[in-house]
């Protein structure tokens, strides 16, 4: 039972982070597009960056399914013992 009420805490309080997050958007586009004109390379630091933080929570939430999968199958051969 309190698992299910600190998941959904978790899930209605994530939205209200997202704020700060999406505000620096357009000033780091700006600055990676002028680095990039004048020939340096820390646009291509910033892409690989934005990659990064975008596989994250994709390998969090894969590792999280295998755990549960993984628990959910011993229990079920342990019930067929």
């Amino acid at each position: 039972m309190l698992r299910k009420v600190l998941a959904i805490l978790l899930v209605l309080t994530l939205p209200l982070l997202t704020d700060t997050a999406s505000a620096q958007c357009p000033m780091c586009r700006m600055s990676a597009e002028s680095n990039l004109e004048n020939g340096g390379t820390e646009g291509r630091g910033l892409n690989t960056g934005i990659l990064y933080m975008l596989a994250a929570p994709y390998l969090l939430v894969g590792a999280i399914g295998y755990i549960w999968w993984r628990n959910r199958r011993k229990e079920s051969d342990a019930e067929r013992d």
